[in-house]
C-alpha cells in the first residue's frame, strides 16, 4: 500500500535529502530549516547547522520563528557574535551550503526577498535580504526550497536581492574567490539544476505524480526539460512520521508561547 502525502511533505523530504552528514549548513528560516532539521533527524545526524545569529551546531526541539528564536541558542553547541560568523564561518569558507527560501527566483536562480513591483513604488515590501546575499556568494554551494508557482516562478525577479547567475547567466564567470551558487532548487513540484553551460535552471526530475504540463502551468517563462528526466523517490514512512512529529511539536510550543 502506497503511502499518503503532501505535495508539501514532498518538498521538505526532498530537501532534505540533499543534506550530507558531512555538511556545514548555513540555514534560513521557514522552508529551509524545516528541511535541515529533517535531514539532521533521520539520515543526516551529525549535519552542523548554522543560523544566522550565530548559533552554531544547533539541535532544536521545534522550528524557530525567526533567527532570534530562543530555542536556536537554547540547542547550540555555542553562540557566536554576528561579525565573527560572517566574517569568520561564512567568509573563510566554512560553509559547504548555503540553505535559502525565497519570495521570487526567476530563469538564472536569482532570489528577490526585497520588494514586489517598482522599487520607487513598490507593490509588497519584503523582509529583505538579511545574510542571503553573503551566503550565496560565500557558500561553497546553494541550495534553494521554495513552492513553485506563477507569482514565485517568474522569468525576471523585480529585484535581485541575491545573485544567482545574474541577468544572462555569467555573473560568476571569472569572478574569483566565489562559490559556485545555485546547485539545486527543491520545489513542490519538481527538482531543479543549473544547465552547465547557460545556467538557466532546469527540471531534472518530477516529483511522483507530478506532469511536465503542472510545471509549464506554474513556471513563468518557457521551462526547459532534461533530456533524461527523473523521477524523485517517494517519501518513506519513517521521513514522514519524523516531520510530522517535528510540525505538531511545533505547532504545539509555539501556541503554548502565544498563550
Amino acid at each position: 500500500m502506497s503511502l499518503e502525502y503532501t505535495s508539501a511533505e514532498m518538498m521538505s523530504i526532498t530537501a532534505a535529502r540533499a543534506l550530507t552528514n558531512d555538511m556545514t549548513c548555513f540555514v534560513g528560516i521557514g522552508l529551509p530549516s524545516e528541511a535541515a532539521n529533517l535531514a539532521r533527524l533521520t539520515h543526516a545526524p551529525d549535519v552542523t547547522l548554522i543560523y544566522e545569529s550565530g548559533t552554531l551546531q544547533t539541535r532544536p526541539d521545534v522550528l524557530p520563528l525567526s533567527i532570534g528564536d530562543g530555542e536556536l541558542c537554547a540547542s547550540a553547541l555555542t553562540t557566536v557574535a554576528v561579525p565573527e560568523m560572517f566574517r569568520y564561518w561564512l567568509q573563510g569558507g566554512h560553509i559547504s551550503v548555503g540553505f535559502l527560501g525565497t519570495a521570487q527566483i526567476d530563469r538564472y536562480a536569482n532570489l528577490n526577498t526585497t520588494l514586489i513591483g517598482d522599487y520607487r513604488q513598490p507593490k509588497v515590501r519584503l523582509p529583505g535580504g538579511g545574510g542571503a546575499p553573503e551566503i550565496a556568494t560565500n557558500a561553497k554551494e546553494v541550495f534553494i526550497t521554495v513552492t513553485h508557482s506563477r507569482r514565485t516562478f517568474v522569468k525576471e525577479v523585480d529585484f535581485i536581492t541575491t545573485v544567482g547567475f545574474g541577468r544572462d547567466g555569467k555573473a560568476r564567470d571569472n569572478v574569483p574567490n566565489i562559490g559556485r551558487g545555485p546547485t539545486v532548487v527543491i520545489t513542490d513540484l519538481c527538482v531543479l539544476k543549473p544547465d552547465p553551460a547557460t545556467k538557466e535552471l532546469t527540471v531534472t526530475a518530477l516529483h511522483p505524480g507530478v506532469t511536465r504540463e503542472q510545471v509549464i502551468e506554474a513556471t513563468g517563462w518557457e521551462i526547459r526539460f532534461a533530456e533524461t528526466l527523473d523521477t524523485t523517490p517517494a517519501p518513506t514512512e519513517q521521513e514522514l512520521t519524523v516531520l510530522r512529529e517535528l510540525k505538531e511539536r511545533t505547532a504545539a510550543h509555539h501556541a503554548g508561547q502565544a498563550q
